[in-house]
């Protein structure tokens, strides 16, 4: 076996938990191999740079080797190379900011008072997006600077 579909190997490594997934994400635009936007048909074979953006985390994998039936966990290894930067997994452990505001059941539509309330404590909240993060979205989906 020398190329593989690139659908099939992502699926294989368990990127993916089905091959319809994997086919979506590259249908999508969310899959590049060495750098270049993929169909879910590109043929992928050892040596290639896989990058995968699954929610907030974009993951990197190398092809080490060639797989065309899925693996155990403890064998994904031997087949692909996680290069996936340390920045990236700490999104996975971010905490996400939300609140939740109970009101008692039966108790109607809320007062001018609890709505001044409540929206005192949605402006309080804070949706800065770093400066880092906004760059890397506006690179992702091609927004320019000079487009605002």
């Amino acid at each position: 076996m020398e190329e593989v579909r690139i659908d099939k190997y992502l699926w294989a490594i368990r990127v993916f938990k089905t091959r319809t997934e994997a086919t979506d994400a590259c249908k999508g635009g969310k899959i590049r191999v060495n750098g270049a936007d993929t169909k879910p048909s590109k043929m992928v074979k050892p040596g290639d740079v896989i990058v995968a953006r699954k929610g907030a985390v974009t993951y990197t994998y190398k092809v080490l080797a060639l797989l065309d039936k899925r693996q155990g966990a403890r064998l994904v290894p031997d087949f692909a190379e996680n290069l996936t930067p340390a920045e990236e997994l700490a999104k996975l452990r971010a905490p996400v900011e939300t609140f939740f505001l109970k009101r008692d059941r039966g108790a109607g539509r809320p007062t001018k008072k609890d709505r001044r309330q409540m929206d005192g404590l949605w402006s309080s909240l804070s949706f800065d997006v770093p400066d880092d993060i906004a760059e890397r979205f506006a690179a992702d989906f091609g927004f320019d600077e000079d487009d605002e």
